[in-house]
């Protein structure tokens, strides 16, 4: 079982496996790739970025004059060649629902280059919201110099760089340039002999995708960058909230390495997260259970030899286009949009109107017109809107609605519109949030989680999210 474990044999638990599905559907969308692509390439890094649902609050233009011409041009370098869709593939995320770990920042790139005036490395990070923030799933991108004044230390719980989740060391996971070292990162070439001491895998849990496999040569690079030794040290490895293992690379410079139990050990480096587990990707074509068409381009070039792009293929016929079957009392009758409103198709005008009247006096209306009711109000495809909302993709969202009730369709009270209403009003609070008037601080307005629904009645296309 050890020795699978150290192989990248790892026996996953089946809500893993679920849960990385979901986050490989509604995370990041293919027509946000397809669209941040298109602008990266154009040499829009700035458009890319809005494309992916990425805010920046730096300006390249003022790096010159703060903090020197060296490394403003090494930034902008790093933004041209910034993949702003492949840094959200592989942002860290929590359970259950897969969404970006709030409060974090995380470290892109690290500059040797010193700020006028500054007294240490210069990082570009990347920032997520606080939980009762964190609407549309946004990203901020920024420039992190150690400053305590800056304005952003009131907006962002945690403004300092995470030790444990850092891509300055892991660069192929945001930079185009090096998607391509994923395939050797990940584990998935054979580099080297035997990872570890036998006698020492017993510390690994058994279970947990761990790439054990890369550890030690993930630890030396980790040394390599604090400035120590890479042939001998330690470094502390996070397995959960409580589990911690202490790996000690030899001194002598042979390979390999042993693994002991962490106790003691917060002093040393935080061996990074994305260096401690198996990439859920690898795990996910391993088992089988995602084709390489539904991975991001980059990581499948990557994970896949030979894999290339699929070209254009014809479009499928759109079946929310189609008219709907409805046993209406004996008969087959079919509903559909018509003039961007979905409406039973076989009855006349006249008799829909008298059904009409008949239910507003509590009486039960046509089966046509209850199907058409049941869809406005709580409709099969409900659970998909919800996780794209959750997930900040308000355009897939919009998009599966309109396929559904049409895009002049008069929203009717139910879960459908309170799902809706609910994501704008935390669009709404995101903004406040990125403008400075709420969250924490006595000059702060106060929060209000009570998501209250809209007492108006919205036409579908009147709805708004900024």
């Amino acid at each position: 079982m050890l020795t699978s474990v150290a192989n990248g044999d790892t026996r996953l638990p089946s809500w893993r496996l679920s849960f990385w599905l979901r986050v490989r559907e509604f995370a990041v969308p293919p027509s946000m790739i397809e669209t941040a692509t298109a602008r990266r390439l154009a040499g829009d890094w700035a458009g890319a970025c809005a494309a992916a649902g990425i805010d920046v609050d730096l300006a390249p233009r003022a790096l010159a004059r703060s903090h020197g011409h060296e490394l403003a041009a090494q930034v902008r370098d790093d933004l041209r060649h910034l993949a702003p869709d492949l840094l959200r593939w592989h942002m860290p995320r929590i359970a259950p629902d897969g969404l970006l770990r709030p409060g974090l920042t995380l470290s892109l790139a690290r500059y040797g280059v010193l700020g006028r005036g500054r007294g240490g490395p210069v990082h570009l990070v990347a920032r997520t919201p606080p939980a009762w923030a964190d609407a549309g799933q946004r990203i901020s991108l920024a420039l992190w110099d150690g400053s305590r004044s800056e304005a952003d230390t009131r907006r962002y719980p945690h403004p300092r760089p995470n030790r444990r989740f850092r891509l300055d060391l892991h660069r192929h996971l945001w930079d185009a340039r090096r998607a391509h070292e994923l395939r050797i990162r990940a584990g998935t070439v054979a580099d080297g002999p035997p990872p570890a001491d036998p006698d020492s895998l017993h510390e690994v849990p058994q279970g947990l995708p761990c790439a054990v496999d890369r550890w030690a040569a993930e630890a030396r690079t980790l040394l390599r960058a604090e400035g120590r030794p890479s042939h001998a040290g330690a470094v502390l490895v996070r397995l959960g909230g409580r589990h911690r293992l202490v790996l000690e690379l030899p001194s002598d410079e042979s390979p390999g390495m042993r693994i002991s139990a962490g106790r003691g050990g917060s002093s040393l480096p935080v061996l990074p997260d994305a260096a401690t587990w198996v990439p859920p990707d690898l795990d996910l074509l391993r088992k089988r259970a995602i084709d390489a068409e539904r991975l991001h381009p980059l990581v499948a070039s990557a994970l896949v030899p030979g894999w290339s792009p699929p070209g254009p293929s014809r479009a499928a016929p759109d079946p929310a286009k189609q008219p709907r079957i409805v046993e209406c009392r004996g008969s087959r009758h079919r509903i559909g949009l018509v003039d961007g409103v979905l409406v039973p198709l076989d009855h006349d005008p006249a008799e829909i109107r008298r059904e009409e009247l008949l239910a507003e006096l509590t009486g039960t209306p046509l089966p046509c017109l209850r199907e058409i009711d049941e869809a406005h109000r709580r409709p099969d495809c409900l659970t998909g809107v919800r996780e794209r909302l959750d997930h900040g993709d308000i355009a897939g969202a919009l998009a599966v609605v309109e396929g559904l009730l049409g895009p002049e369709a008069l929203l009717r009270e139910g879960a459908l519109r309170d799902e809706l209403e609910a994501a704008a009003q935390r669009r709404l609070t995101y903004g406040l949030f990125r403008a400075g008037l709420i969250g924490h601080g006595p000059d702060r307005l106060p929060t209000d989680d009570r998501r209250r629904p809209l007492r108006r009645r919205w036409r579908l296309n009147s709805l708004t999210f900024y």
